[in-house]
């Protein structure tokens, strides 16, 4: 093991002037979203514990002053020991992400001349695109229509959002009061790993309610969706609460279901509206907002639910015929 390395008697010099590790770490970790700078502060700290020392920055510096072979080890050693723990495949990556990309920007500031080559894991993406199908959100928006409450018109145009816009849950989450424009029907979206808000059409259902949403909540500014609950009333609703309005509405109605599993469903649907109306995958990258370059993503929404797979796997086994003994 290579963990057991004493960052203290160590130094970090570029030409000029040295870069202190603390300037490093203030500079990785800038700019960026409180979604990700939270992501990526719990990875560098678990780097940390693994590592055996007692801050970040000795974890980093101590990282630095490896050389490029040892420090290599070093992750694939990280790497191996976030495998026996039986993390998944996402985590691990993005946690050996966080170093590779701390040693890169190390490297543009002069203070190693190398990078980590440690490569993630391998996993398969989106494994997973199955959600409560549509008859299943139905259901889960039957149960809120039973009975007319502050909360359940809260949920019901979180709801509507998730599945009519397949917005993401931290996307729902960061909405204000002032990105909702009924007059004009449109919403304004901060999507994932964006840095401007992009402008989404509300549906007529979708627009009725968030009215309806509205006229509770008031129209002061700040979170579009609050917390209705004693203790922090008036606060932003987190991912985890959104996440627990999901999964109790599934469990209500015999079955499990997450906030993104509703989103799966939402663009399985405009898959298979899209192959009806002869309009081509790429279009429906405007629904889902995945990056023009993300087809093969919408493929597997559109090949799970058609199940290519079985299908062709059937009609080779009719081809062999045996005959009885």
């Amino acid at each position: 093991m290579l963990t057991n390395f004493h960052p203290s008697s160590l130094a970090i010099h570029s030409a000029g002037e040295p870069v202190k590790v603390s300037d490093l770490l203030t500079a990785f970790l800038s700019g960026r979203s409180p979604r990700t700078l939270k992501a990526y502060g719990q990875d560098l700290v678990d780097f940390r514990v693994f590592s055996k020392t007692k801050t970040t920055e000795d974890a980093a510096r101590g990282l630095l002053s490896q050389g490029h072979g040892r420090a290599n080890l070093l992750l694939l050693e990280y790497r191996t020991s976030l495998t026996e723990r039986g993390l998944q495949s996402a985590t691990i990556n993005r946690r050996l992400a966080a170093v590779r990309s701390l040693v890169k920007l190390a490297k543009t500031l002069g203070m190693v001349e190398w990078s980590l080559d440690i490569q993630n894991v391998k996993s398969e993406a989106y494994r997973d695109t199955k959600g409560p199908g549509k008859n299943g959100f139905r259901a889960m928006l039957q149960t809120l229509a039973e009975k007319k409450t502050t909360k359940t018109t809260r949920d019901t145009a979180i709801l509507r959002l998730l599945y009519d816009l397949a917005l993401r849950t931290g996307e729902a989450v960061a909405l204000n009061f002032e990105d909702v424009e009924i007059g004009r029907s449109v919403i304004h979206v901060l999507g994932k790993g964006k840095t401007d808000k992009q402008q989404l059409t509300l549906p007529e259902s979708t627009k009725a309610a968030l009215e309806a949403w509205l006229q509770i909540r008031g129209s002061e500014p700040g979170p579009l969706f609050h917390n209705l609950d004693r203790a922090k009333k008036g606060q932003r609703l987190t991912g985890v609460s959104i996440y627990r309005i999901v999964r109790a509405l599934g469990e209500k109605n015999g079955f499990k279901t997450r906030p993104h599993g509703i989103r799966h469903t939402a663009i399985t649907e405009a898959c298979k509206v899209a192959a009806e109306n002869g309009i081509g995958l790429e279009e429906v990258l405007d629904f889902s907002r995945h990056s023009r370059s993300s087809v093969a993503i919408l493929m597997v929404y559109r090949d799970r639910e058609r199940n290519i797979q079985g299908q062709l796997a059937s009609c080779i086994a009719a081809q062999i015929v045996t005959t009885p003994a």
